[in-house]
């Protein structure tokens, strides 16, 4: 009874609902805005709630938390560029769907999967906290390297088909991402002595160059080409479209969950996992992926939401942030005398059903708020080029001087969005530079600690990964997903239909 009483705090206390939806509309905004990330937002609201009391500090934090990781969407499907990194895999068909005036529909189907995917974060939250967590304290470092490689090796399904142009992205962006302190050993890497390197090269920055400035520079071929009026006269999905594509938002859902719940990964990974899964069990879609598949919609938004709820897990249970949203939060929970781990849920359950209780709120908040203000937002992309194309730039500009309030940060935003243009001119996808840059962190430090922990000794590591069935299960799916990915797989699968 005490549990159900800490879990309706948020409905009983018109304060801290008004605090929740205030969190949510404003995390939908800004995760719209690429540069304005979420963990941003959320880092400097622990300055500004310093002196509340915890419960309202909490609810406004996860509020912008939820409706952010939704927002990021709303920008990759009209501009083509992603508000945040989990929305990389969206812009892959909503931006298609955009362009044939269908905007409306892609955001009502990534509004409604978002709040499933939620809702299915939540509950695997609250009903199965200590089961998850301890099957991610099960990872090794190894399994976290051999689970970074498996997500470069996605790069296949990014790839438009070419195996090796997308390895190249990929190995590009590891590249990119390697840039700056040797995080070990404090020494320089790829920076050719030049001081402004020596801190890396901000992600955000090249996202937004990747897929902004280089979606500017493709415009101005057809900048005198009409702009394409959008549907939407139907924008809350029909019940037959929710049924249909609901076993893959379930699957994807409980992938999102998987992959929240381990330290140090996220919605972005989980993403991008997620539409490899559906590209692989949808044998015949409407519409192929990559020009506008409804399931290139379904599969990462109801997983990047569904993360959400995966990574209070460890942070709940463990104390062990599943993503840098929550790595803030522990530290906001130790501002207000919380000590989050083990000992959280028997000090203080109320905590955790309150927590629980708020992410319901800014699910049934981010439904309203994405529904709500979409007629708005189309008018974004029936704008003439001549007048949209310059917009777009502005925006690039300030979401990459935004970050860092560097100019530094705006040249490179501008030299990768030229790189970038050239990229798709020769049909290099973009994505998987994305996905590079954000994986080369994860795979150098395991790969590092992996090797430490077996002594510098690649026997010896080669060897645990057969002993563990964790790591034996991962290497066999990055060597089947490389393999399949082969032009001599595809021939067999010809021949065998």
């Amino acid at each position: 009874m005490s549990a159900l009483m800490d879990f309706l705090t948020v409905f009983t206390q018109p304060q801290l609902l008004l605090l929740v939806g205030l969190g949510t509309f404003a995390g939908v905004y800004v995760g719209a805005i690429p540069g304005l990330s979420v963990t941003m937002a959320v880092s400097i609201l622990i300055s500004f709630t310093f002196a509340w009391d915890v419960y309202p500090a909490i609810s406004l934090m996860i509020g912008i938390y939820m409706g952010g990781v939704y927002g990021g969407s709303r920008t990759a499907i009209l501009l083509n560029i992603p508000g945040a990194p989990s929305a990389i895999a969206t812009a892959l068909d909503g931006y298609p769907m955009a362009q044939k005036g269908e905007a409306g529909t892609a955001i009502g189907v990534t509004t409604v999967m978002s709040f499933f995917g939620g809702f299915i974060g939540i509950l695997v939250l609250a009903a199965a906290a200590p089961a998850v967590s301890g099957f991610a304290l099960r990872f090794q470092p190894r399994d976290y390297m051999l689970l970074a490689v498996l997500g470069i090796l996605l790069v296949g399904s990014l790839s438009s088909g070419s195996l090796l142009k997308g390895i190249f992205a990929g190995a590009f962006g590891i590249a990119i991402g390697s840039v700056g302190m040797d995080p070990l050993t404090f020494t320089p890497r790829f920076t050719f002595d030049q001081p402004m390197l020596r801190g890396g090269i901000n992600f955000i920055a090249v996202m937004i160059g990747m897929f902004g400035v280089s979606e500017v520079l493709l415009q101005l071929h057809h900048v005198n080409t009409p702009a394409v009026r959008q549907k939407i006269s139907r924008i809350v999905p029909s019940f037959g479209t929710i049924k249909r594509y609901l076993p893959l938002s379930l699957q994807t859902s409980f992938i999102g969950v998987i992959i929240g719940a381990l330290p140090g990964t996220g919605g972005d990974i989980a993403a991008l996992m997620s539409y490899d899964h559906a590209k692989r069990i949808t044998k015949n879609p409407e519409t192929p992926f990559g020009e506008g598949a409804m399931e290139g919609l379904v599969a990462p938004e109801s997983a990047n939401n569904a993360a959400v709820g995966g990574a209070f897990i460890p942070m709940m249970t463990l104390g062990i942030p599943g993503d840098a949203v929550t790595a803030i939060m522990i530290g906001a929970l130790f501002i207000h005398g919380l000590n989050p781990g083990p000992m959280l849920m028997i000090d203080h359950p109320d905590m955790f059903w309150f927590i629980v209780g708020a992410l319901v709120t800014a699910n049934f908040f981010m439904l309203i708020f994405g529904l709500t203000g979409i007629r708005l937002f189309v008018k974004i992309v029936e704008i003439p080029r001549a007048v949209l194309i310059p917009l777009i730039m502005l925006l690039s500009i300030v979401g990459a001087y935004a970050v860092n309030n560097s100019i530094t940060d705006v040249y490179w935003m501008l030299g990768f969005g030229v790189f970038g243009y050239f990229m798709r001119l020769y049909g290099y996808p973009l994505g998987p530079v994305i996905l590079g840059v954000i994986l080369s962190r994860l795979l150098d430090d395991n790969w590092r600690r992996a090797i430490i922990s077996e002594r510098e000794d690649l026997g010896r590591f080669f060897s645990g990964i057969f002993h563990s069935p964790l790591s034996t299960v991962l290497l066999l799916a990055v060597v089947l997903i490389f393999v399949s990915q082969t032009p001599l797989w595809r021939l067999i699968r010809r021949r065998k239909a």
